[in-house]
This record gives C-alpha cells, sequence and structure tokens, in this order.
C-alpha cells in the first residue's frame, strides 16, 4: 500500500506538472483566439475612409461598428467548452479582462482539446486605440498648415435661443447647425436691432482662421457686401456677429419658380462682379461664392454675404497665390449667370434645389441647355466657368477682365411692363330679359318694380359725370384765355404810352409779341463726371460715382449706412455728390432722382477751384442757391441762372432701411442751363 501510495503520488505531481503545461497551452492558445476577430473587426481595411472622409461614409462605418458589437453580445460565453468563442470588440476585451485571464479546470482543458478546435495564429500585440471611434466633421479640414496640438474637429457648443452671447446678443432662432458650428439669428440688446451670429468652439483647429478671416471682412468697408460687426473668442467660445436682412432674398429662393429674364441676370452678375473685382483690388477673396451668399434687397441691389469667413467656416483651404483665389470667385460667379439663365446647377451633382446637369452637358454653354437664353450672356457664363470654354473662346480669369467684358456688352433693356387687359363695366341687355311672364315665378304684389326711366344705372352716373367735367374744363380754358389776353393788352398800353384804348385790335396783337419777353427754354448740360466730397474722410461708395451720371435710372450711387441722423454737432452734418460739368456752364436747374425720399439742397463753390481742391474744401466755401426739398424725384430751381463748373447735392436727412440704417443713394441727375 505504502508502494501504491507513492506512485498515486508520483503520478499526481506528474500530472499537476503536465496540467500546468496544458494549462498556459490552452490559456494562450484561447486568448489568441479572442484577440485576433477583435482586433479584426475593430482594425480599419485598406479601403475605409479617413477621419476626413464625408459624413455618409463615416455613418456607414459606424453602423458596420455597431453590428459587430451586438454580433459579440450574442455569442455563447468563453466558457463554453463545445462552441468556439466569437470575435468580441477590443473595448469588451479591455472592460471584461477577468473573464480572459481566470485559470481553466483540467476538464475544461480537456473539453477544448477533446472539441478538435484548430490552432490558431497568435494575434499581434493590440494597438493602442480609442475605445470609441471620435465625431467626424462634415466638413472636412483639410489645410496642414495648422497647429496639430488644436483638435482637428470639435462640436459646435451647445446653445438655446433665449441665451445671451458676450453680455449683448440674445440668441433668436438657430439658422443652421453642423457638427463644426452653428448659425443664429440674434438681436443685438445694445443697439436693439437684428444681427446673424455663427457660433464656434474656441478650442476648434479652425477658430483662429475664422477670426482673423472676420477681421479682414470688417476693415473691407464695402456696402456691397454684408459688414461684418463683432468677432471675438471669450473662453471656450468663438463667435462671429454679422448684419441680418430680414427682407432680403438669397439667389437660391429667387429661382425656385424658374430662370431670370435677362436684364435680371444681366443687373445680378454686373452688381456682383464689381464688388469682388473691387475685393480682390484690396486683397480680399470670397472662395465660396454660392446662390446662398448672394442677395437682393428690396431696392434691386445685390449685396454678398459671407466673404471670407464662409471658407474659413467649412475649412476650405486658402487659395496659394492670389491668381488661383481669382480663379476661384470668377469661376463662381460664372456659376451664380449660368445658374440664373437655366435654372440648372452647372456641375453633375443637385445644388440648391436645383438639378445638376447630366454628364453630356458639363461643358456646355447656357443656350445650349435652354433654349431663349441670352446669347451674349450665355457666352459671358461659360468664358467665366470653364476653362476651355465652347467654340474656343477665350476664357475669363479674373473678376476685373469679367468687369470689362460685361461693360462691353450691348446694353439689355428692361421689358416693359404688361399693361392690364382692359375690361369694359358690364352693360344691361334688356333686349334679352323675357318678353312673356314667367310661369314658374310668383309675382310680388306688395313691391312695384320702378320704371325703366327712373333706374339709374352705371353708364348714366358715367355719361353724368363726363358731361360735369367737359363743362369744368370749357370754363377753365375760357378764363384762362380772358386772363391772358387781358394781361397782355395791360403789358401793351405800359409800352405805349401814346396809344388810347381805341387802337385798332390788330395793332394790339401785332405788338404784344415785341412787348412780351422771351421765355426761356431749358438747354440740357451733360455732366462730364460725379465726385465724392469728402473734406474729412475716405471717399464714401467711390466706385458707384458714374452710375449717378450715366442715364440708367436702374443704377444708383449708394451713400454709406449710418446709425444716426445727419445733424448738426453730431457725428455728420450731411454727404455730398459733386457734379463735374467740365468747364464753368449757366445752371439754371438740376432734376435728381433718389433712391429713396431724401432731403438735400444745391449749393455751387464761392469762387472757381479744380476738382483735387473742390473735394476737399471745407463745406464754408459753398453758396445755397437751391433751398432744401425732400422727395424722390426733386427739381432745383436755382434762385437766379449761376455760372459755375462744380455743383454740389448736399443731402443733409436719409430715410432708414430695412437693416435699421440710415441709407440713400442717387440713381440720376440731370443739369439745365
Amino acid at each position: 500500500m505504502a508502494d501504491g501510495t507513492k506512485a498515486v503520488v508520483d503520478t499526481s505531481a506528474a500530472d499537476a506538472a503536465a496540467n500546468e503545461a496544458a494549462l498556459a497551452a490552452a490559456i494562450d492558445e484561447l486568448g489568441s483566439g479572442k484577440a485576433a476577430p477583435a482586433d479584426a473587426a475593430d482594425a480599419p481595411s485598406a479601403d475605409a475612409p479617413s477621419a476626413d472622409a464625408p459624413e455618409a461614409d463615416d455613418e456607414t462605418d459606424d453602423e458596420a461598428a455597431a453590428e459587430a458589437a451586438a454580433e459579440a453580445e450574442e455569442s455563447p460565453a468563453a466558457d463554453d467548452a463545445d462552441t468556439p468563442a466569437e470575435p468580441r470588440p477590443e473595448a469588451s476585451v479591455s472592460e471584461e479582462t477577468s473573464e480572459i485571464t481566470a485559470p481553466l479546470s483540467v476538464q475544461e482543458i480537456a473539453a477544448e482539446l477533446a472539441a478538435g478546435s484548430a490552432p490558431k495564429k497568435p494575434a499581434p500585440a493590440p494597438e493602442p486605440a480609442a475605445a470609441k471611434r471620435r465625431p467626424t466633421d462634415p466638413q472636412p479640414t483639410v489645410d496642414p498648415r495648422d497647429t496639430a496640438t488644436l483638435p482637428r474637429t470639435l462640436p459646435a457648443p451647445m446653445r438655446h435661443s433665449g441665451d445671451m452671447i458676450g453680455h449683448r446678443y440674445r440668441l433668436e432662432e438657430c439658422i443652421s447647425q453642423t457638427e463644426t458650428f452653428s448659425s443664429w439669428r440674434a438681436v443685438d440688446e445694445k443697439l436693439r436691432r437684428a444681427v446673424g451670429v455663427h457660433l464656434m468652439a474656441s478650442g476648434h483647429q479652425r477658430a483662429r482662421k475664422v477670426l482673423a478671416a472676420a477681421k479682414s471682412a470688417a476693415l473691407l468697408g464695402d456696402p456691397r457686401f454684408v459688414q461684418v460687426l463683432d468677432a471675438v473668442q471669450e473662453g471656450e467660445l468663438v463667435y462671429v456677429v454679422r448684419e441680418w436682412l430680414p427682407r432680403a432674398s438669397d439667389l437660391a429662393k429667387l429661382l425656385v419658380n424658374g430662370p431670370m429674364e435677362p436684364h435680371e441676370a444681366y443687373q445680378m452678375v454686373r452688381q456682383v462682379a464689381d464688388a469682388v473685382a473691387a475685393a480682390h483690388r484690396r486683397g480680399q477673396a470670397h472662395l465660396r461664392l454660392t446662390p446662398r451668399c448672394v442677395l437682393r434687397t428690396d431696392s434691386g441691389q445685390y449685396r454678398i454675404n459671407g466673404i471670407a469667413v464662409d471658407a474659413a467656416l467649412r475649412g476650405l483651404p486658402a487659395e496659394d497665390s492670389d491668381e488661383d483665389a481669382q480663379r476661384t470667385d470668377t469661376r463662381a460667379i460664372g456659376a451664380l449667370l449660368f445658374t440664373a439663365l437655366t435654372h440648372r446647377w452647372p456641375y453633375p451633382e443637385d445644388r440648391y434645389d436645383l438639378q445638376g446637369l447630366p454628364k453630356g452637358l458639363q461643358n456646355a454653354a447656357p443656350d445650349q441647355v435652354r433654349a431663349g437664353v441670352h446669347k451674349g450672356l450665355s457666352e459671358l457664363a461659360a468664358r467665366a466657368l470653364f476653362d476651355h470654354p465652347p467654340h474656343h473662346a477665350e476664357p475669363i480669369t479674373t473678376p476685373e477682365e469679367l468687369v470689362r467684358a460685361i461693360a462691353r456688352l450691348p446694353k439689355i433693356r428692361q421689358p416693359e411692363p404688361e399693361l392690364p387687359a382692359f375690361q369694359a363695366p358690364p352693360r344691361h341687355n334688356t333686349h334679352a330679359l323675357p318678353t312673356a311672364p314667367n310661369p314658374t315665378r310668383v309675382a310680388d304684389t306688395t313691391v312695384s318694380p320702378l320704371p325703366p326711366s327712373s333706374r339709374p344705372t352705371a353708364s348714366r352716373r358715367t355719361k353724368r359725370r363726363l358731361r360735369r367735367v367737359v363743362k369744368a374744363t370749357a370754363w377753365t380754358i375760357a378764363l384762362g384765355a380772358i386772363g391772358v389776353a387781358s394781361w397782355q393788352f395791360v403789358g401793351s398800353l405800359r409800352n405805349t404810352p401814346g396809344q388810347t384804348v381805341a387802337t385798332p385790335q390788330p395793332s394790339v396783337s401785332t405788338t404784344a409779341p415785341s412787348a412780351q419777353p422771351t421765355a426761356h427754354t431749358p438747354v440740357p448740360i451733360q455732366p462730364k463726371a460725379a465726385l465724392s466730397y469728402h473734406p474729412k474722410g475716405d471717399p464714401e461708395s467711390a466706385w458707384a460715382l458714374p452710375k449717378a451720371i450715366d442715364g440708367d435710372p436702374n443704377t444708383a450711387w449708394p451713400t454709406f449706412g449710418y446709425n444716426d441722423q445727419f445733424a448738426p454737432g453730431g457725428y455728420k452734418d450731411g454727404t455730398g455728390l459733386l457734379i463735374d460739368l467740365g468747364s464753368s456752364q449757366s445752371v439754371s436747374s438740376v432734376t435728381v432722382q433718389f433712391v429713396a425720399t431724401t432731403t438735400a439742397d444745391i449749393r455751387i463753390p464761392n469762387s472757381p477751384t479744380t476738382d483735387a481742391n473742390v473735394q476737399k474744401a471745407p463745406l464754408g466755401d459753398f453758396t445755397v442757391v437751391a433751398q432744401k426739398q425732400s422727395g424722390t424725384t426733386v427739381t432745383y430751381t436755382l434762385d437766379k441762372p449761376a455760372d459755375t463748373r462744380f455743383l454740389m447735392i448736399w443731402l443733409t436727412a436719409l430715410p432708414k432701411d430695412a437693416d435699421g440704417q440710415y441709407r440713400s443713394g442717387i440713381a440720376e441727375v440731370k443739369v439745365s442751363g
């Protein structure tokens, strides 16, 4: 029994050693079997999108990861001896380490070996990675020049209606929301006006570029662009404040019902090209000019929103050279004109509620896409949009070239408004009345109808009114003729003292023309130039000065927008537009057409001067020759004809526009001598 006991002890020691070795091998094998599928499930394939991929690809990856996690949760437990372990996500491996590293019994090892599971290659050590994928940016940041210390994407700060920003701006309505930034309609509590606000996290990689773009746009000072009012970094928040145009409509909304008329499309592209060319001359580029950025106000003026800021918010890289930036903006203007003429987006995808073009029309001019398109505008859009325009035309690569090309176009007239069709008043056809009594009607004996002669009809009332008007007109003409004849007769008597009253009538008629002074016939004087009067500052809207004398009432020289009305001792007493007649002329009247009801007077220099001196001369060096008048079209008659080369229209009161600013403009000036 002692030998047997010893034999048993020796066998147990050997078995224990063997079991420990088998246990270690089984643990390694089982660990390899669990880790390898998990790595395979989490590791991205060669075709998997990166963090900068579009949002649709990210959603697909997220769905695949969710499905893998669901399969891992439904798989049997690790201690099931009859079923091999299912792959699990790497997060599950890290959270449930105790189940993997727990020692197995000899029976479990034997069951694993009896199951006949093929040995698996040990999986490589898992790379340290986050358990969850970071949210990706729907507008990828592709500029590698940003510092790597800032996060490449960061969610937009969560704000709600009624929140205050900077202790001044109260959020009213969220207009748009992306993963990176949000745009709001807000109220400036200090100035009591509506504003637009963009919000972004200050720790975002784009925050610095957004602030720099907003500050440079604020310095532009061109009223054709929506003004940037504020750009601030405050704690974890970056916000950009801009003008809000409540009654303006963007180009995409204007095209909902169809393409534009040629004259309207011409006005749009001309104003937009002028504004963008002026911005490039000052070193600014838009880089994201879309139909949502072009706004038309109630007065018909086009204004451009988001210069430089929109591109920075969406992470679009700045162009490496000025030539590339100019080509980008020129191509965008060409796309706007193409869209306005054809009601189609000139690229394959559908954008801005517009249908894209099929592949066969990718390089076609607008008149090949839609019938009846204006030939000159179609060629202009193709040259600005395409690098290789149809018919071997020369491409337009800069906004300045586009402005010159628009100026060479024949003038496109505004279509005449259609008059409503004349509708004659209804006539009572007595001949169509039945001559025999209607047997189905019961006669009402209580009320007897009036005789036809006593019933007033519309035609009789009209005839009576017409007779009264004719009589009044005849009496007025007769009285006027009598008055004129009496005035001529009295004048002839004063000029011929020796003549008696009994002078024959023919002598009165022959002497009357010689006694009556010759009536003055106004002679139009064509202005040579329009100048900005700016004794204390920069020229006001110098880019639009020729529009005040170009003969087109649809174009205008606009003033700046002011927060306060002109007043003596205020921010400004007024603003002026100088008209240069080229040489000294005898002026008797000036007719001014304003864009809105405006108050102004007419002044001339006290002494002859040059155009350079007159623009900087103090207001006291001018004399008022026509007093203040208000209206939209005002004719100023000088107290007496004046010989002068320069006329100044001095604006002293401006109307308030939809934005809450005091702003006006001069559409046309006509001078008579």
